[in-house]
């Protein structure tokens, strides 16, 4: 609304109000109202001249030159070309990411101290040869439609390097929404997804990774997934190959795989996981002497036999403090370590980790990690796991004489213990360092300078994490 300008009346009257009370005279009076109409004067010119001021655009802001116009008009369609280009090409939606972490290791029974990049380690997978020392590249993109493309590649030391003949793809994936953004079909090659600590080193506080995810866990899954985000509710599950990209003739069954998650708000939230069906069964693949002692076949035994995988997580974060847990149990029919007279004996485990983690600086956290393995039934056995492991610890330990310390019936409990630092340097760099004990309920740690074995172990790493 336009107000009216205000009139020399109406500014005198506030002037006016403006008086002192106590003007004393007739003189003081008049000398005031000629002050005040000297002054209504002056504001009447001011007021007067303001619209030609409101109007009149200072020298050199009428605008551009019919230069500036075509220059300005050129830019404008050489940017639409850009972007439709951008778009034409397949880089809209488009997100490359990265990362890698030159790691050092020291293992004092393995009497070795080495950097690690990308190394096979021989093809072996062990808590000094995890996910570590890696170079990995990812590319994801969004369509129109909302659809989520994933390829993540990790020569050497990802996913399809264990379970999958060596390839460099540690995942390759894709989300479709169905009747909306939150309801989609995930398909693919997708790692992983139990307990509180990921794959990827960016991800994680320290360099090596709890005993669960290591001896307990599935390396990746192969299928179709359901996944359904529903408030503070996330749910997934489905039907995959368990750890290979296609299942030998003769296995027609995949497993079922689920995860649920529930955020109770941005400080705290669990997970559960599940997977039963069959999985490779490696004790099958093995011999046995008869009363005769010929080596016999466990012909009647299948290479894949029913698994049964439970596990449950939760995490805290609070200001400084990061508090996460998870507790995990298995069994595979005909898997353990310890088989005899032909026939194979069940496996089943059980296992508790906890890792705090508390903010000394803005940038320097410490760390603390705790973990415990019960794997004693039938000489033990984890998955993957049928057979006595002298870098990881499991199965039966052998006495100095070379004898079963307990029995080779007997498998050993481990456990570890992990304490280190992460330094924020800056919004890309991370450096850890990590001191690791691990111990076990019988000697199975082969010392390979001594010959001899030992209960316990001690590793020592530093890494720089840097990500994009």
């Amino acid at each position: 609304m336009k107000l009216p300008a205000p009139t020399a009346l109406v500014l005198a009257l506030t002037a006016g109000a403006c008086l002192p009370a106590h003007a004393q005279g007739n003189d003081d009076l008049l000398k005031e109202l000629r002050a005040l109409r000297d002054r209504v004067t002056e504001l009447e010119k001011k007021l007067q001249a303001a619209p030609a001021a409101a109007t009149t655009p200072p020298a050199g802001q009428w605008g551009m030159t019919p230069e500036q116009v075509r220059e300005l008009n050129r830019i404008a369609v050489k940017t639409e070309s850009l972007q439709d280009n951008f778009a034409d090409q397949g880089f809209k939606g488009l997100k490359i990411s990265g990362q890698i972490d030159p790691t050092f290791i020291y293992n004092r029974r393995q009497d070795n101290a080495s950097f690690v990049l990308l190394n096979n380690g021989g093809a072996r997978y062990s808590y000094d040869n995890s996910y570590f020392g890696m170079a990995v590249i990812d590319f994801a993109k969004e369509t129109e439609g909302g659809s989520l493309w994933k390829l993540t590649l990790a020569p050497e030391r990802g996913t399809g390097a264990l379970a999958n003949g060596g390839s460099i793809v540690h995942e390759a994936s894709v989300s479709i929404p169905l009747t909306d953004l939150n309801t989609r079909l995930w398909v693919g090659q997708i790692p992983d997804w139990t307990g509180y600590e990921i794959t990827l080193p960016a991800g994680n506080k320290l360099i090596t990774h709890n005993l669960l995810f290591d001896t307990m866990a599935p390396t990746a899954y192969t299928g179709a997934v359901l996944d359904i985000t529903r408030g503070k509710w996330w749910v997934r599950g489905g039907l995959a190959n368990m750890n290979t990209a296609r299942t030998p003739s003769g296995e027609k069954q995949p497993v079922l795989i689920y995860r649920v998650d529930y955020s109770r708000g941005e400080f705290s939230g669990w997970g559960f996981t599940g997977l039963h069906g069959k999985a490779a069964n490696f004790a099958a693949d093995g011999t046995y002497l008869d009363a005769n002692g010929v080596e016999q076949g466990f012909a009647s035994a299948g290479k894949y036999t029913d698994i049964h995988l439970l596990e449950v997580d939760g995490f805290f974060t609070r200001g400084d403090l990061s508090l996460f847990g998870q507790f995990s149990y298995g069994q595979q029919k005909g898997s353990a370590i310890f088989n005899s007279d032909g026939k194979l004996r069940d496996a089943q485990w059980w296992g508790v980790s906890g890792l705090a983690g508390y903010k000394l600086t803005p940038r320097l956290e410490a760390v603390l990690r705790a973990d415990y393995v019960r794997n004693t039934k039938n000489g033990g056995g984890l998955l993957g796991y049928s057979f006595d492991d002298n870098i990881n610890g499991i199965g039966r330990g052998l006495d100095a004489e070379g004898n079963f310390a307990k029995g080779e019936a007997t498998g050993s409990n481990r456990y570890a213990l992990s304490a280190g630092m992460n330094y924020l340097f800056d919004e890309s760099t991370v450096f850890k360092l990590e001191y690791r004990y691990d111990g076990a309920s019988q000697p199975v740690f082969l010392g390979v300078k001594s010959g001899t074995y030992s209960k316990n172990n001690h590793l020592f790493g530093a890494s720089v994490v840097v990500s994009f």
